[in-house]
């Protein structure tokens, strides 16, 4: 069953806080994304828009986030209102979008592991390729199709654990739950091979795919220790992507 995000809105907002959120994910992320200063962005899946706040305050020109929940879209507009950056919300599918060459970089936290086939998957990398200018880039964090099944409890030192649901098949569902200070939520993600998602980015017209492994940040370093970060970076639970359009 795909996740509600309506009903999580606010604890999922708090998972993004959890320190390898932070010193792994967002600073590799932005590492990828590089200097976004004077350029049109569109986040996709940008739930209640932590990274499409973080590339407008990173100087982006213009910035539109898109997502399926609306309940993740009331809650970014709320943050805007708050704190008027300038950045646009839409509620929608990332399957439809379309926005007709118009962005420098497609921007994508997450994205692609909740197509639960190659259908969705092509409908995906289709939006993102058509809403890119020639020459535009594409940047996104999934999970990681590498990942084995016997890693999935690795990641509880760090405040997340993974469970596969069935056979490693594609289109197998594999949850995510990320432990709270005072609850835990579950997210759920779909098996899909790494063939799988080149074929599907291929045949969108996204070009010079490039996969990238985990980093920590120097702070993250600092704060916790190499030997903290190690069993992370030994079998990682995301991977991250770019491409060019």
């Amino acid at each position: 069953m795909s996740t509600n995000y309506d009903q999580i809105a606010k604890e999922y907002q708090a998972s993004k806080l959890q320190p390898w959120r932070t010193h792994i994910e967002r600073y590799t992320l932005l590492r990828l994304a590089r200097s976004v200063a004077g350029l049109r962005v569109l986040d996709l899946a940008c739930g209640e828009g932590y990274y499409t706040r973080l590339l407008r305050r990173l100087g982006a020109a213009a910035v539109t986030g898109v997502d399926l929940s609306q309940g993740m879209i009331e809650l970014a507009r709320a943050q805007e209102l708050a704190e008027p950056l300038g950045v646009r919300y839409e509620a929608g599918d990332a399957q439809k979008v379309d926005q007709q060459q118009s962005n420098d970089l497609v921007f994508a936290a997450y994205l692609l592991n909740y197509a639960k086939d190659y259908d969705e998957l092509l409908a995906m990398c289709q939006a993102i390729a058509r809403s890119l200018k020639p020459g535009g880039r594409f940047v996104t964090v999934n999970n990681h199709p590498g990942d084995p099944p016997e890693n999935f409890e690795t990641g509880r030192m760090y405040g997340y654990s993974k469970k596969l649901e069935g056979p490693l098949v594609e289109g197998a569902p594999i949850h995510w739950s990320f432990h709270l200070a005072d609850q835990t939520i579950e997210v759920t993600n779909y098996y899909l091979t790494k063939a799988t998602m080149e074929r599907a980015m291929t045949a969108a017209g996204l070009r010079d795919i490039r996969w990238h492994c985990a980093e920590v940040s120097p702070e993250g370093v600092a704060q916790m220790g190499d030997a903290h970060w190690q069993p992370f970076l030994r079998q990682p639970p995301i991977v991250f992507v770019e491409c060019g359009g």
